[in-house]
């Protein structure tokens, strides 16, 4: 997202209602404002289709009741907000960001998932006017004191004392990593520097903003927010520290400025995608279900009480989720609503997609109960797992990720189970039932499988081998399939184990899929996954 994310919102000027839109080659709008409130408009421009960049953002198909605190939530996330004029009686808006980056950003973000507010898609373009003139109407009245109620609750008079946050995970369920972290972090501003530890038995993290603002608006939003559902309660306060020293890139520590910093000794390297970009703010795509971390429409109580209630915005991928539980809020990832655990998966490679082979990338990040390629269109599948919290999980990690040479998308399926073809009726074995599947990895409560859960990278995580099995064996097998065998290594304290390193992530994927429950003799089937670490 947009790396300097400010909410200092300032009022845009008023003017006479002859001057309520600046004119523009398509002609300004015509205005009457009644004393109820309620704009009727004549329109010309905006409703034919989207301008070119503007720093005026047009928002249509608004719910009937909403306010305008709602609709500046929607852009908060990107800039500051300058001015609005909501058209209620239309169901439509006007958003005025400080600058047309901010503006490009929104759209640019929204395009690739619609917004949601209450569970209402709202729809998002640049609008054909450069800036907005409002009059002094009780309606635009309202919508000055909304930006400056905003105003004041993002800023609430203090100035931040640092840039630099202390974090605390609490009941940590989950595990949490220093990714996990910036995705979530990164929504209030460029994160610069992460550093974690453990200290008195907790999970703890210093986290570093460029500006106070940054870590004002993060502490705000975040403090008292669960990461997962009912678990990993992140509590926020200010560091002592003005900033931070990272002297290694990995898994404990990084500067995100610094891509060239060694990783130390003994410590795996990082190929952050954030490392090269850093400073380069761009849209990043990610689930069309996503929450703006205050999703109570969604069934969920939040603990902590929402200035923005209802709102839903598309928050960074990647960030893991789970459950929606009532009594719980948590971040990053859209709610799957309990009970909701088909996958859709699309722009599937319909010449090489199978039922098995879903059913082994899937199970990666929880059980597959049963997989159904659709008979009519095979370039989509669904994906039925045993639960919400693994649904949001393979959605999470999977989306974006290339399979067969195809980028998967993944969203969350109407249906709330994958139907068996009836007796007699036989679907090409295009629907496979896996729920009482041996290789499942998730059975045993508190498998140390959770705690094993990591994105797609292209070095591969091998165990169960047996002793007989040497170094060649297993990069010939790899290499069978026409994938490059970058690196191996055997882990030192035990041969059972060994990391091998792909060309790619796409060759990672589909070896897993191949190989993952592999036999290689002695009653020893491979397990493959995914690893934090390289080679």
């Amino acid at each position: 997202m947009d790396g300097s994310v400010h909410h200092d919102i300032t009022v845009g000027t008023k003017r006479g209602s002859d001057e309520l839109l600046s004119c523009v080659p398509n002609g300004p709008y015509i205005m009457s404002t009644t004393a109820n409130g309620n704009d009727s408009k004549k329109f010309k421009g905006d409703i034919r289709g989207p301008g070119g960049p503007s720093r005026v953002i047009h928002v249509r198909k608004l719910p009937n009741d909403i306010t305008e605190t709602e609709v500046i939530t929607l852009a908060l996330p990107f800039g500051a907000v300058t001015n609005l004029l909501m058209l209620k009686a239309k169901n439509q808006a006007f958003i005025e960001m400080n600058s047309e980056d901010a503006a490009q950003t929104m759209v640019g973000y929204y395009s690739t998932m619609t917004p949601h507010i209450r569970n209402h898609p709202v729809f998002i373009q640049f609008s054909n006017h450069k800036e907005l003139k409002t009059d002094n109407s009780p309606n635009q009245a309202r919508a000055q004191a909304a930006l400056q109620a905003v105003n004041a609750s993002s800023h609430g008079g203090v100035v931040a004392p640092s840039p630099v946050l202390r974090l605390v995970v609490e009941n940590m369920l989950y595990p949490v990593n220093l990714d996990v972290l910036y995705q979530i972090f990164s929504k209030y501003g460029t994160v610069l520097k992460i550093i974690i530890f453990t200290k008195n038995e907790m999970f703890q993290a210093l986290l570093q903003y460029p500006d106070p603002l940054n870590a004002h608006n993060a502490k705000l939003y975040l403090d008292g927010q669960n990461i997962y559902n009912g678990c990993c309660t992140l509590r926020i306060s200010f560091s002592k520290l003005n900033s931070l020293n990272v002297k290694f890139n990995n898994d404990k520590s990084r500067d995100f400025t610094r891509p060239d910093l060694p990783t130390g000794e003994g410590q795996p390297t990082m190929d952050h995608p954030a490392m090269a970009a850093a400073f380069t703010p761009g849209i990043i795509s990610g689930s069309p279900y996503a929450t703006a971390g205050f999703p109570p429409t969604f069934t969920i109580q939040s603990a902590v009480s929402s200035p923005y209630p209802g709102l839903t915005v598309p928050a960074l991928p990647g960030s893991l989720a789970s459950l929606t539980l009532p009594a719980a809020t948590r971040l990053g990832f859209p709610p799957i609503p309990a009970g909701h655990c088909v996958l859709l998966v699309s722009n599937l490679n319909p010449e090489r997609v199978t039922p098995h082979c879903l059913f082994i990338l899937f199970g990666v990040y929880g059980d597959v109960m049963r997989v159904k390629i659709l008979f009519n269109k095979k370039e989509n599948a669904l994906v039925q797992m045993s639960d919400s919290t693994q649904a949001q999980l393979a959605m999470s990690h999977l989306n974006g990720q290339r399979l067969h040479g195809k980028p998967l998308r993944i969203t969350l399926s109407k249906h709330t189970s994958v139907q068996l073809p009836r007796e007699g009726h036989e679907d090409q074995g295009l629907t496979k039932d896996y729920s009482n599947s041996p290789l499942h990895r998730f059975k045993k409560p508190g498998s140390k499988n959770y705690s094993n859960i990591f994105p797609p990278s292209a070095t591969l995580h091998l165990s169960n081998i047996p002793p007989a099995v040497v170094e060649d064996d297993l990069k010939m097998l790899f290499a069978s399939s026409g994938a490059l065998v970058k690196a191996f290594k055997f882990f030192q304290k035990d041969h059972k184990m060994a990391l091998i390193q792909m060309g790619s992530v796409e060759e990672a994927i589909e070896s897993l899929i191949e190989f993952h429950n592999h036999d290689l003799g002695e009653n020893h089937h491979l397990r493959v996954s995914f690893s934090k670490s390289s080679i």
